[in-house]
């Protein structure tokens, strides 16, 4: 049954909560009225001064020093997001199709290469791909999936349903703020605010576990493994840090690491570890440049990764997934893979090095979002409909001049989610990545919620956190079943 706010007991300064056709709003059906999963929510916030519960949550951010980059706090706002039992199931399997179909495409295109022989996949995409490592070539083993761990970027359409906007599995980050979210804003709300909700808790132990299984099999009885990080200057090194914290991992830098005979060693403190296996949270992923020459990063993890004595999580190259025109075809790769139809669909998206694709839509270029193939982040996505004309002139002169370096995405108003701003609720775009984990050994799961991010501003689209995004506790309710 849905929630009437109660007028005599409104929330601090709400005033009238905005609603807009045009978009689906993730808590309010219509004005005055919240979605059945949001009932608990609801109340819980009623009975709390909204500034003073966002600055409890701030106050648990510092005391747990959440942070995305040097001096850089997470901003989290008090208000969570709420996805029934039944609606994450159905997207559940769906991640877990999509992971499978994405890792028997990575372990192909580094081995027999079926889907470009048989034209599902145009081959231009590995010969163009700045995520494709030739090296990689043949190494990869077909018993450890390539993508350990993967993040799908959701949004959730003006009908209600979530599709892919990208997909994640070169270096997918930000599981570990999404459990740090929930320590800040549970103790804020009030335990009974949360009751029937899944815990993320388990998926730091699966993770560890499937490091751990990922070691090449002459690895000694207790394989040796470490976090490869740039260090405190990475944008995620607060995860690095509590990863390496939680699972009692060390945390190296390049210039920690040396190689010789086909071995990869780390220098911690007084130690010389030799590495069955790296958790690689780099940002370098290439083992080659253009020429075919080793990168620095190359000349250390080459020689063991082509002995069979080192392995990465995620292998490098996954990188080639990660290519926003590999994003248009993960549909077909699923079918092709799997033999299935796909359970989540995927925001259309339009390869424009392809000519009758690109005759399809030029035409009405000014309606889409162009993105930069390699691009992560939001860096370098134009949103046609809101650029300048100045703007939109020189991303139409760029797509005809260089087409495959471009791809073409349908626009969708991303959905709304009341949050805390002045002294009451406002709409605020959202997104949702989840996780999940696929093992060498065991079944593979998917963390029980995600990292809602948020934009800050009215109206904007950019939600990523390196562009000033903020973030959301994530509630599945339901009891937990066994993908904890």
């Amino acid at each position: 049954m849905a929630t009437t706010l109660n007028p005599a007991r409104p929330f601090p300064g709400a005033g009238v909560y905005p609603l807009d056709s045009g978009h689906f709003d993730e808590a309010f059906a219509k004005a005055g009225t919240s979605r059945p999963p949001y009932a608990t929510v609801v109340d819980a916030l009623a009975r709390h001064n909204l500034v003073e519960l966002r600055e409890r949550v701030r106050s648990n951010v510092d005391r747990i020093g959440l942070s995305f980059g040097p001096g850089r706090p997470m901003t989290v706002d008090p208000v969570p997001r709420v996805i029934d039992a039944a609606e994450w199931e159905a997207l559940e399997a769906g991640l877990l199709q999509r992971a499978r179909a994405l890792n028997a495409f990575v372990l192909d295109a580094y081995g027999d290469q079926r889907i470009f022989e048989e034209g599902v996949v145009p081959r231009r995409l590995l010969e163009t791909s700045q995520g494709f490592e030739p090296l990689m070539r043949g190494i990869l083993d077909p018993a450890v999936p390539p993508a350990t761990v993967a993040g799908m970027d959701l949004i959730r359409d003006p009908d209600g349903e979530l599709l892919v906007l990208e997909d994640n599995l070169r270096m997918p980050s930000g599981a570990t703020y999404a459990i740090a979210v929930r320590e800040a804003v549970g103790p804020a709300l009030g335990p009974a605010a949360a009751t029937d909700v899944r815990s993320p808790d388990g998926y730091v132990e699966r993770l560890g576990e499937a490091i751990r299984a990922a070691a090449p099999s002459q690895h000694a009885a207790e394989p040796v493994a470490a976090i490869l990080s740039d260090g405190p200057e990475s944008g995620a090194y607060y995860e690095h840090e509590r990863l390496g914290r939680e699972l009692s991992l060390p945390i190296v830098t390049p210039d920690q690491l040396s190689q010789a005979r086909g071995r990869l060693h780390a220098h911690v403190g007084r130690e010389r570890l030799q590495l069955d296996v790296v958790y690689r949270r780099l940002d370098a992923d290439r083992l080659t440049d253009p020429g075919g020459s080793l990168t620095p990063l190359g000349a250390l993890l080459a020689p063991a990764l082509q002995s069979g004595r080192l392995r990465c999580v995620n292998a490098i190259g996954t990188g080639l997934a990660d290519d926003k025109l590999a994003h248009a075809y993960v549909e077909d790769m699923i079918r092709f893979y799997l033999g299935e139809e796909p359970q989540l669909r995927s925001v259309p998206s339009y390869d424009l090095s392809d000519p009758s694709a690109r005759e399809e839509v030029v035409g009405r270029l000014d309606e889409l979002v162009v993105k930069p193939r390699d691009g992560f982040g939001g860096h370098g996505v134009t949103i046609m409909p809101r650029a300048t004309e100045g703007e939109r002139r020189k991303v139409i002169g760029l797509v005809r001049r260089r087409p495959e370096r471009f791809v073409a995405q349908e626009l969708v108003s991303l959905s709304t989610h009341p949050t805390v701003v002045g002294t009451g609720l406002a709409p605020r775009r959202v997104d949702l990545r989840p996780y999940v984990l696929s093992p060498a050994t065991g079944e593979p799961s998917v963390m029980q919620g995600g990292l809602t991010r948020y934009a800050k501003e009215a109206e904007e689209m950019v939600v990523n956190s390196s562009q000033g995004g903020g973030s959301k506790d994530t509630w599945v309710l339901g009891p937990t079943n066994d993908l904890v």
